[in-house]
């Protein structure tokens, strides 16, 4: 099957978040699987066109975003470790910037402007480089457009491209990409597309919707997930369409790249180590203790990588803090965020200096070393759509202790009696959302830990997950095929 993948970021060439990660992995398990796959993308101020290798395609467009004509020329490369092809959309005005999406935390005020451009590009280029996929599967917001210019638009009705089923996956439900209804016309879809059954959103313009009015197989990053969206809890505004296309809606949960997340290799340690061979671990653990300057001691460590954002939780960990900090435990976070939580974090770093270590910043080496030198791993989410670093903790012997959502919940399996009997418990799972719950919580992993069967147990049982691609590079596939025979049977758009 021939598949475009239309995003916005894509791991290694340009990153922010989950979405890069899933863009950089899951082509080349479907590639492996036998597909003939490749990707587009903008081509953003910060990607190093030598070292990546990239060339001109010899391949020009022009495409129109209300009055204005934007020309945008096409690079192509290789993802490294892959032979999976990439192109990257070139518009200096539009993308040659310090960020992706925002600088000093606000949004371009053209992004509608910037994706547009992207999302019609990466179409009107196909015909040039002689090259007609059958799947164009597009991620986010960013990507959205396509797929209502596909199903919905004047450019699904062109010979070329009107035997091409879009499939659309939501990363995360609350960025929808939401504009002035004055900024319509950039889009150049159909004026009636403005409405409540197309595009409109409480008399905006909503991305988002495009992919879901337009796609004809609908994806998000895990099971749980997919069944959240469909509640007003989590469906930010969008739960009723996303309950009429329930039938085209599926969860699939995202893999880990098991090759870079490895404890037997991984270059970031102290030591390796393995399932059956665990001593490294307790020297991962001694060195993360050092470079955080925290007691050599035997107290559970508890790493927590994140955002530091109330979607994370963080909120949660601050009002457990006091209490936290009278338990046998050590704490070590990194990440950057709501300069608020910088500020009280802070503070309580230097009320509990041999207990909370906190690094506002972002270091990948320190990451996998937290990953293997601690002994817990915390990811209190208000809402998680997939989640990665729970399997990454796994995958290192580091016990998750997680909140009861997303993709949270279909990872992780809570230390009850019946899963202890039955060998498949995981980690510690609460379901309040609530300071008082994640304490709780992280009392009952104190009182794992100091059980070493049990907690040998559990670090064994997450080490001998499966959380590779392939995976679900097979439910993929299967969606693109349901959703192409669903094409090939309704050529007709859909239903406005």
């Amino acid at each position: 099957m021939k598949i475009l993948f239309l995003a916005s970021e894509v791991d290694p060439f340009a990153k922010t978040g989950g979405l890069a990660d899933v863009a950089g992995a899951l082509p080349k398990a479907l590639a492996a699987l036998g597909h003939d796959i490749r990707i587009v993308m903008p081509l953003y101020r910060q990607i190093d066109r030598a070292k990546f290798g990239l060339r001109e395609a010899g391949v020009t467009v022009i495409v129109s975003v209300g009055p204005r004509r934007i020309e945008a020329r096409v690079w192509t490369a290789t993802l490294p470790k892959s032979a999976v092809t990439v192109h990257f959309i070139e518009s200096a005005a539009l993308f040659d910037r310090d960020g992706l999406y925002q600088e000093r935390g606000k949004d371009y005020p053209d992004n509608l402007t910037r994706f547009s451009v992207f999302a019609q590009a990466s179409l009107r280029m196909l015909p040039s480089l002689r090259w007609q996929p059958e799947v164009v599967h597009g991620h986010d917001w960013q990507a959205a457009l396509a797929c209502a210019h596909l199903a919905r638009g004047p450019l699904g009705q062109e010979p070329f491209f009107a035997s091409m089923a879009p499939v659309f996956t939501v990363h995360n439900l609350a960025y929808q990409g939401l504009f002035p209804r004055e900024q319509w016309g950039l889009t150049q879809l159909p004026e009636p597309l403005f409405a409540i059954d197309g595009l409109e959103f409480y008399g905006q313009v909503n991305c988002l919707k495009g992919g879901l009015i337009g796609a004809r197989g609908i994806t998000t990053v895990s099971p749980t997930y997919a069944q959240e969206i469909q509640t007003a809890e989590f469906g930010c505004g969008l739960d009723g369409l996303l309950r009429a296309r329930r039938e085209d809606l599926t969860g699939i949960l995202n893999g880990i790249d098991v090759e870079e997340w490895n404890p037997q290799t991984d270059p970031h340690l102290a030591a390796r180590y393995a399932v059956e061979e665990r001593a490294g671990k307790s020297l991962c653990k001694l060195a993360l203790q050092q470079s955080q300057r925290l007691p050599e001691q035997h107290d559970l460590l508890i790493g927590m990588i994140q955002r530091l954002a109330e979607q994370k939780g963080i909120d949660l960990l601050v009002g457990a803090m006091e209490e936290l900090m009278k338990l046998p435990v050590q704490l070590v976070i990194l990440g950057t965020g709501d300069p608020v939580y910088h500020q009280q974090l802070e503070r309580l770093a230097k009320r509990f200096p041999d207990r909370l270590a906190v690094n506002l910043t972002f270091d990948n080496a320190l990451a996998h070393q937290i990953e293997a030198g601690a002994d817990a791993f915390l990811m209190p989410s208000r809402f998680e759509p997939c989640g990665l670093n729970q399997m990454y903790s796994m995958r290192f012997g580091t016990v998750p202790i997680v909140r009861r959502v997303g993709g949270l919940a279909d990872t992780v399996v809570d230390v009850t009696p019946a899963a202890k009997a039955s060998k498949t418990a995981t980690g510690f799972v609460f379901e309040e959302h609530s300071s008082r719950a994640l304490l709780e919580a992280v009392k009952r992993t104190v009182t794992a830990f100091n059980d070493h069967p049990l907690w040998t147990l559990l670090m064994q049982t997450g080490m001998r997950q499966d959380f590779s691609w392939g995976r679900s590079a097979r439910a993929y596939a299967d969606v693109y095929e349901r959703a192409l025979h669903d094409h090939h049977r309704h050529p007709q758009p859909l239903a406005r």
